[in-house]
């Protein structure tokens, strides 16, 4: 999963991104609103925390410029603002979710967590592949039950496949997602740590579609 932190306090976009990626997201983040609308417009992201007070461009412009430009990943606002007018007037902007400073980063998490299922279609944090079960909170796996050993980025693209169901992502949008936009996109990364976890897994589990990519087939419609 891949988050854009948008945070013009260094102390707070540290903590953030620190947090967020424990969480098992690679955090890409922009310190001012400019930047951040650029990055929401040309990367793809599976969720955005924004602040309001923001330099350059405020908050609620950045939103509305994503969203008239058709970018749907969900957006969770930060901020010092916590009237009911305020949070209104965050989600007519396009955002998903409001979170009014101080907050928790428990509770940050965890409403990140959920746009990004809801996005998906899913309600649950539990996802079932066949015979394998992703808890995506404690970011554990099991297979027929037991307990699996996934490195953060074993379990990173296993958990990306699972939020997309029955579609062939490719290497290069897999490598977007678990490294972020300062990495470049290396497809034979991608297919050595596909084929770390086929070893463990089981070979039937992961299906390549060439020229298109890889999907878990048993979500398939």
């Amino acid at each position: 999963m891949r988050a854009l932190v948008v945070e013009d306090d260094p102390t707070v976009a540290a903590e953030l991104v620190r947090a967020l990626t424990a969480a098992g997201f690679a955090v890409d983040h922009a310190g001012d609103g400019a930047q951040a609308w650029f990055d929401g417009d040309v990367e793809d992201y599976d969720v955005a925390v924004v602040d309001l007070g923001l330099p350059r461009l405020d908050g609620l412009s950045v939103i509305r410029r994503w969203r008239d430009a058709g970018r749907s990943f969900p957006v969770l606002i930060l901020s010092a603002r916590g009237e009911w007018t305020d949070k209104v007037t965050g989600i007519e902007a396009g955002a998903d979710d409001y979170l009014s400073k101080p907050w928790e980063m428990g509770e940050l998490i965890a409403r990140v967590r959920a746009l990004v299922r809801r996005a998906a279609g899913r309600a649950s944090s539990t996802l079932r592949v066949g015979a394998v079960t992703i808890d995506t909170h404690r970011m554990t796996a099991t297979l027929n039950g037991a307990p699996m050993r996934l490195s953060p980025l074993e379990f990173r693209l296993l958990d990306y496949l699972a939020h997309n169901p029955g579609r062939a992502v490719s290497a290069g949008e897999l490598a977007e997602h678990l490294y972020g936009a300062a990495e470049s996109s290396d497809a034979n990364a991608i297919e050595a740590l596909v084929a770390r976890l086929r070893r463990k897994l089981g070979g039937e589990v992961i299906e390549t579609r060439r020229g298109f990519g890889y999907l878990l087939p048993s979500l398939a419609a």
